[in-house]
């Protein structure tokens, strides 16, 4: 069947092509549920559904789309691949396009090939961070891992053992033991109660006392894995100061510092990688979304004294996906060639700066924060007590009516965080100042509909 013949009827319903997918689909699906459309066509930061309505696009793809919807670069990827005779998939043997692939994703990593080399993995983000945490217990010959509450890191066995969100967990028995959770830094809601720089004082303590503490009764870990923006937990920023103590402690002690950067590496934050923010250089980098350019792929960057395996050591089929490759160069070039980590962080900034400016018209919001175009707004319920840091209760009904109105006013994005309380913002790096605006005009007026439908006010 070609593509042509599957475009929509005249008559064509969202309705239609939704209900279908409910007869032929699990009911895992998760998307379609809270953005209730078939997509037709999309183009830079725009949908339009068979109905031909458009709407503004502020998910990408959970942050794959880097470039937007269909860019002309990647377009011209696919065709020149598809026209050049290579074959589609190689499994681990190389071409001259993985080749140049391979030396322009190792150059965006600090010290490039001479500190870094790839692995090459399965295609989504979970089966990176699999192999990053077999490579590390490889290397140690430890097999216990340090996790922090509000992590992301995939759905798979392992991957959900060192997630921190409850809700896929509670119906799985058996994930891999030996994680061991430790809080994460939080601007408005400090895990210890503390608040401000005295709360990030005493988790930076409290992650090195832990791990030398003889006392601690927990053994040395393998690995440490974290976010340097947590993005499904809220879209919560590692402090500086924090980061840098880890990286000092975990090399200090031969622990494999794993960074996941799958949501928020490739000039997401406004740097390539926002691990960069803080001047450390991870042992491992997981990498995945973005770095296929919208096509799967995911690759882990290994410091060279890391690289433990045996050949076959850790295989997976697809890990020679040529399009991907392709596609992944193009962003990458794309990326470096627009300077798309200043648009990032110069739109990241106007939103951010508006969003403040809403919330005092509107109270219900409680806390804006990020880096770049990883955005998160956190409703509350203003008409409760704050607690004794100033933090008021999360509201998850009035959240879910925002991302509700939002669609009704043609405006994709996420929610997030604990209790799905948080709005979460992931445009297309390409996204243009008027296109900010035009997200900021949807927004408020869905704020003020979402009011009205949970509140009556």
């Amino acid at each position: 069947m070609s593509v042509s013949s599957v475009n929509p009827a005249p008559n064509s319903t969202n309705e239609y092509y939704l209900t279908r997918q409910s007869q032929m689909e699990s009911n895992v699906r998760s998307y379609p549920r809270k953005l209730p459309l078939a997509i037709a066509k999309a183009l830079g930061c725009w949908v339009t559904d068979v109905e031909g309505t458009e709407y503004l696009d502020c998910l990408a793809g959970a942050g794959t789309l880097a470039l937007g919807h269909n860019h002309p670069a990647v377009i011209q990827s696919i065709q020149d691949t598809l026209t050049s005779g290579l074959p589609l998939h190689t499994l681990d043997l190389t071409t001259p396009l993985k080749d140049a692939f391979t030396e322009a994703l190792l150059e965006q990593l600090p010290g490039g090939k001479k500190e870094y080399c790839l692995q090459f993995c399965g295609p989504s983000g979970a089966d990176g961070t699999e192999a990053a945490i077999k490579l590390a217990k490889t290397y140690t010959g430890r097999s216990s891992v340090i996790s922090f509450s509000g992590g992301y890191h995939g759905m798979t066995h392992g991957a959900l053992a060192m997630t921190g969100n409850l809700s896929a967990k509670n119906s799985v028995n058996g994930l891999m033991p030996g994680v061991q959770f430790m809080p994460y830094p939080h601007e408005y809601r400090c895990p210890l109660g503390l608040g401000g720089e005295a709360g990030v004082d005493a988790l930076t303590y409290f992650f090195e006392n832990f791990i030398e503490d003889v006392e601690s009764g927990v053994t040395k870990p393998a690995a440490v894995i974290l976010e340097a923006i947590q993005g499904e937990g809220g879209v919560v920023t590692a402090p500086t100061k924090w980061l840098k103590k880890i990286r000092e402690v975990t090399e200090k002690h031969n622990i494999v510092l794993i960074l996941d950067e799958v949501q928020a590496g490739f000039a997401r934050s406004g740097k390539m990688f926002a691990f960069e923010h803080a001047g450390i250089e991870p042992d491992v980098v997981v990498m995945s979304k973005a770095v296929g350019g919208s096509l799967p792929l995911a690759v882990l960057g290994i410091k060279r004294k890391f690289d433990a395996w045996q050949p076959a050591g850790h295989t997976g089929t697809f890990r020679g996906n040529q399009l991907a490759m392709g596609t992944g160069l193009a962003t990458i070039n794309t990326i470096k060639e627009q300077n798309l980590a200043q648009n990032a962080q110069e739109r990241g900034d106007f939103l951010q700066a508006e969003f403040k400016k809403l919330a005092v018209e509107f109270p219900c919001i409680g806390n804006v924060r990020g880096r770049g175009l990883m955005l998160g707004v956190e409703i509350v319920d203003e008409r409760q007590t704050a607690d004794h840091m100033g933090s008021l209760p999360g509201d998850s009904q009035l959240a879910a009516a925002i991302q509700t109105a939002c669609f009704d006013n043609k405006l994709l994005l996420e929610k997030g965080g604990r209790n799905g309380t948080v709005i979460r913002l992931l445009c297309p790096l390409i996204i243009t100042h008027e296109e900010c605006v035009e997200v900021m005009v949807r927004f408020k007026k869905a704020i003020a509909e979402a009011l009205v439908a949970v509140r009556g006010a």
